[in-house]
């Protein structure tokens, strides 16, 4: 058994979330080279200007990448051989909590009903998995409300198949429009259940850009999303052009036979994401 002390996870949570807020991963910096090189539209052009403009300066000067510093989002891979002295759930809170107060970036997590402001960004929406081993492997996501609120979860009828699937998400990118601020990245989960949908949609928004579905045919179905959602035309910021979104990203679970359970996470073009293996 592996003891890991509470305090090394705070303080490399507390990095995660400094380090996502101001540099953007060198693939989404890639994707925006590529969009400005593809593009034919002058408006689509200098969008894709500014966002590496505005990408280089966050890391020179350490600001946040997005006024919208998010809610701080963690899937967590637990070595069944890892023990975490002090608790596990409470030293990614108190790295959360450290992470936004250091990089004096925006707390948006508040009351539902109220709208009271809880103050430090807490609660953290952290989902647990165990896995073989004796290491930890956290991931962090900073999720906008912008995009998230772009985002659905539905239950289709199994006949509706891959056709019902492919509708389904044209339909949401075209509803959605420029308020997901686009290009974007959109997590899909198809199958599980109700609840489990959305989990490995969002969760598969923590893969690179350039990291393809190991499955073949999977990683098929993306290329056809992603080239099916660029013919829309939407364009960066809704002003017209060939990138509507940098990327698809698909995760699949079995369902139940009389269901197909679905969900489209939407991730603006500040695709704001780090990890660390402990």
């Amino acid at each position: 058994m592996r003891i890991v002390e509470a305090s090394t996870i705070t303080a490399a949570v507390a990095g995660l979330v400094r380090e996502a807020s101001v540099k953007l991963p060198d693939d989404v910096k890639a994707a925006f080279r590529k969009g400005l090189e593809d593009e034919d539209s002058p408006a689509a052009q200098e969008v894709f200007r500014e966002l590496l403009e505005n990408s280089e300066l966050a890391e020179e000067t350490g600001l946040p990448l997005c006024q919208d510093c998010g809610l701080a989002v963690f899937y967590v891979d637990v070595g069944e051989d890892v023990h975490v002295q002090g608790g596990l759930k409470q030293a990614i809170e108190d790295g959360m909590r450290q992470g936004y107060a250091e990089g004096y970036l925006r707390k948006s997590s508040c009351d539902p009903m109220t709208r009271k402001n809880t103050g430090d960004n807490s609660p953290a929406i952290i989902n647990f998995d165990f896995v073989p081993g004796d290491k930890l492997k956290i991931a962090f996501m900073a999720k906008g409300g912008g995009s998230e609120n772009m985002s659905r979860v539905t239950m289709l009828t199994p006949a509706q198949g891959w056709e019902g699937i492919r509708e389904f998400v044209l339909r949401r990118v075209i509803e959605a429009g420029p308020n997901p601020c686009p290009p974007t990245m959109l997590g899909i989960g198809i199958g599980g259940t109700f609840e489990r949908a959305p989990i490995m949609a969002k969760h598969a928004l923590m893969r690179g850009l350039s990291e393809a579905h190991p499955d073949p045919e999977i990683a098929k179905l993306e290329e056809q999303l992603l080239t099916d959602i660029n013919k829309l035309g939407i364009g960066p910021m809704g002003l017209g052009g060939k990138t509507t979104c940098l990327g698809v990203k698909i995760e699949m679970a079995p369902c139940h036979l009389a269901s197909l359970p679905l969900a489209v996470n939407v991730q603006c073009h500040s695709i704001r994401h780090e990890e660390v293996v402990l």
